[in-house]
């Protein structure tokens, strides 16, 4: 295996898989070019619902933290008042 082979198949597995699937595409039948896409687009709904997941846990937690936050904030309110 050349460097470069080497490299290249370094780079593809650090790759997402729709790149991945491009680089070890072989250039064959229409059956196989179709089963490659199909491959692709299964990983990119893979990601995709990934990325929702995720999307979805950094609001709830940002709207956690924002509660906290209104929380601390009338807490302090409460307390000034009463020493004030």
């Amino acid at each position: 295996m050349s460097k470069t082979s080497k490299t290249s198949a370094r780079a593809a597995s650090k790759t997402s898989p729709r790149a991945a699937a491009k680089a070890t595409a072989p250039a064959g039948s229409a059956d196989t070019r179709v089963r490659t896409l199909e491959r692709e687009r299964d990983a990119l709904k893979r990601e995709l619902e990934t990325a929702r997941q995720r999307i979805a846990a950094l609001e709830e937690n940002r709207s956690a933290v924002a509660n906290r936050i209104d929380w601390i904030i009338e807490s302090l309110t409460t307390v000034v008042e009463k020493n004030g």
